[in-house]
């Protein structure tokens, strides 16, 4: 799979000449360092220039505004769209130099003089436009859960963006039933292992797993699949067919796209659906309009950070249901690896590679 992300051959390139020459981390003191006034700072990873390592710098901490709530990050989850967001390739673009970091669990110790949902020293999980991959972060207060006794920080890290984003795709959008068939793509990464999970756990359907590996669809069999294919040594189309003798697929749940997403919608069932979560195999696919038409089959978007601007009680509902979920012991995330913060650089090679499985947690502690 690796050799279909040619957008990632530069970056690639560059960290492995910053992870050869040592440090993981360039740290820079030419901005934002202490100064001669009293003013505390705290430690954070920052893209000052695109498809370049990322570098540490000492930001100055910042004062509160009524609604908000300043946390001291323990874990951060490294997602995709953090390294796209870096090579400027994610819908949205922050301005440089920015803090990337979309989910985090942390330790609340300030907050401001309107804030009611939360007080010093509650554990917390949350979610930023960035920022998170910081000794500190500041969020609203609507952003952010409490972390229930049973769930540690390096799982609540990995809540928010893979569970939300599954749960909102397989139950809000695509209304998948129990005992309907779901093909999750990229089923060993952070997103497809908690598709996994809720589609066999949480909606009790019968799941399919496709990944790259022997060893990654073991993994989503673990998980819950009762089926996988190693759709680089075997035909999906042609598998599929087996699996389900001829009947197709009711749902898929699609991270890769390029020619994975068209054998995966061909293999659609009567009335099936297919979710679009993303294009990780750097390819973005076209959709056969007369392939809809003929199965009255839905291909259906999934971008599930845009709902919180346009929809933030659903978004809100898809992370509640999630630490619920989690509390009662009915999903679990999969930490497939842990790096320290002076470590990013590494942890994003890691996931580029496509070395990774489950998600990739940053910790500041």
């Amino acid at each position: 799979m690796a050799a279909r992300f040619g957008f990632q051959t530069v970056p690639e390139r560059i960290f492995r000449q910053l992870l050869r020459r040592g440090p993981s981390v360039v740290e820079s003191s030419s901005i934002n360092r202490v100064s001669s006034q009293p003013h505390r700072t705290y430690r954070a990873a920052v893209c000052t220039e695109l498809k370049k390592p990322l570098v540490l710098q000492d930001l100055q901490a910042t004062e509160l505004k009524p609604a908000e709530v300043r946390v001291s990050v323990h874990c951060c989850g490294v997602n995709f769209a953090d390294i796209l967001a870096c090579q400027g390739l994610y819908q949205e673009k922050p301005p440089l130099p920015f803090t990337p970091g979309m989910e985090f669990s942390g330790c609340v110790v300030e907050t401001g003089s309107n804030v009611t949902t939360v007080q010093k020293g509650d554990r917390v999980m949350g979610v930023s436009g960035g920022s998170a991959m910081a000794e500190e972060c500041i969020v609203d207060q609507k952003v952010l859960w409490k972390i229930p006794e049973e769930v540690g920080y390096e799982e609540a890290a990995a809540l928010p963006v893979s569970y939300g984003t599954g749960l909102l795709a397989l139950q809000h959008r695509a209304a998948t039933q129990p005992g309907e068939t779901v093909l999750v793509t990229a089923a060993a990464g952070g997103a497809g292992l908690a598709a996994v999970d809720i589609a066999a756990h949480v909606l009790q359907a019968k799941v399919i797993a496709a990944a790259g590996s022997d060893e990654k669809c073991a993994l989503a069999v673990q998980k819950g699949a009762y089926a996988s294919i190693n759709y680089n040594t075997s035909n999906l189309k042609e598998e599929l067919k087996k699996l389900t003798n001829k009947k197709g697929v009711n749902v898929v749940f699609d991270a890769v796209g390029g020619d994975i997403f068209k054998d995966a919608l061909s293999s659609l069932s009567w009335e099936g659906r297919i979710l679009v979560v993303g294009f990780a195999g750097g390819s973005i696919p076209s959709v056969p309009a007369n392939l809809l038409l003929l199965k009255n089959i839905s291909a259906m978007g999934v971008f599930w950070g845009r709902y919180r601007e346009q929809d933030f009680p659903v978004f809100s509902q898809s992370i509640s249901r999630a630490v619920q979920l989690c509390q009662e012991g009915k999903i679990r995330p999969h930490i497939g690896a842990v790096f320290k913060l002076q470590q990013v650089n590494e942890a994003f090679l890691q996931v580029m590679q496509r070395a990774s499985v489950g998600k990739v947690v940053l910790s500041m502690k």
